[in-house]
């Protein structure tokens, strides 16, 4: 059987960033140390998972309440990393692929799901290679990885072929505002050292309207943008309106 490809300016590029690849290698034995480097990520996993479960379970017509809401579809993890987002959609039904170009978060994430018996599929690829392998899935995550790659357009393009008509995409990342530089790279970065410094670059955020375009460039319909904001009182995060600094993007696409 003749297999399709994407065109060939896909195929022969990649957004990938070596340097950042490199700098989480560094610290991706600590992927599961949620005081850790990655504490961020563990304090706002429950928020992703929430809305990543509930627009997909309205988009496929799933109903979460019974066991395994998802068991028959597909999902891909762009930039799995570790596994945080990977294992809790695979309890909930999901087929699940974790993609990553760093090999040692990778031997991290078989581990860990190996320790929860869990299968999940993981492989050392980039989204162009999928591409170029004519991959399709139902869902498609891309969670905090747009602002570390190195062509930006390049990857949501790409990323949208990887969505099967009637699928759905979920992404996430950083709105470039003053509000965002003094909260994700000061604050996080240098007064509460969150996270490593030099994490992120503020010039590869991403304002909401750069995301959508690139969104609907890849033959997406743009269905909602809801922002993430953390309460340091409660030391939690929660979804709200404000899209000054953490926001997520659903998306669609037409059958």
């Amino acid at each position: 059987m003749a297999v399709s490809r994407p065109s060939s300016s896909i195929q022969a590029a990649s957004s990938i960033d070596p340097a950042e690849v490199g700098r989480f290698a560094v610290i991706a034995p600590q992927w599961w140390d949620s005081d850790g480097p990655f504490r961020p990520l563990h304090h706002l996993n429950p928020t992703r998972v929430e809305y990543v479960r509930d627009r997909l379970a309205a988009h496929f017509g799933r109903d979460i309440n019974k066991p395994r809401p998802f068991a028959g579809l597909t999902l891909l993890d762009i930039g799995c990393g570790g596994g945080l987002m990977c294992e809790p959609l695979t309890r909930l039904g999901f087929t699940v692929t974790g993609i990553d170009a760093d090999e040692a978060a990778l031997a991290v994430a078989r581990d860990h799901a190996e320790g929860q018996d869990l299968e999940i599929e993981y492989r050392a690829a980039t989204s162009e290679e999928l591409a170029g392998e004519a991959k399709r899935f139902d869902a498609v995550l891309a969670l905090e990885v747009v602002e570390h790659t190195a062509d930006p357009a390049l990857f949501l393009a790409t990323t949208g072929t990887l969505v099967r008509p009637g699928g759905a995409l979920v992404a996430s990342t950083i709105n470039r505002t003053p509000k965002a530089y003094l909260m994700a790279i000061v604050g996080a970065e240098y007064v509460l050292r969150w996270l490593p410094r030099g994490t992120h670059d503020f010039k590869k955020f991403r304002r909401p309207s750069e995301l959508a375009a690139g969104v609907r460039g890849a033959g997406l319909t743009l269905e909602d943008m809801t922002g993430m904001v953390f309460d340091p009182l409660r030391d939690r995060w929660s979804l709200a309106p404000d899209l000054s600094v953490n926001y997520l993007l659903f998306a669609r696409k037409p059958n």
